[in-house]
């Protein structure tokens, strides 16, 4: 199996390799907008992603055009998909 965790669609994409050069989905799991980064463990098969809700982002400056909204605190989780 591969996984890949979709922060916008706020998804966990699990893949089953059929053959060499097939590969079909076979769940998209819901999890959070934030939730991108993920962690797998090897012995519960268990998979760990921080996920964590923001606030509206800061006007754009000169010297920082782009600013990154802030987490909103207490939001922190962390999810875990099983299988």
């Amino acid at each position: 199996l591969a996984f890949a965790s979709n922060g916008q669609s706020a998804t966990l994409t699990v893949v089953h390799e059929a053959s060499p050069d097939k590969y079909d989905v076979i769940d998209n799991v819901a999890t959070q907008r934030s939730a991108r980064t993920m962690a797998f463990d090897t012995k519960t098969h268990h998979i760990f992603l921080p996920a964590a809700k923001f606030g509206d982002a800061p006007a754009p400056t000169e010297k920082n055009p782009r600013p990154r909204p802030p987490v909103v605190p207490g939001s922190f989780e962390l999810l875990e998909v099983a299988p």
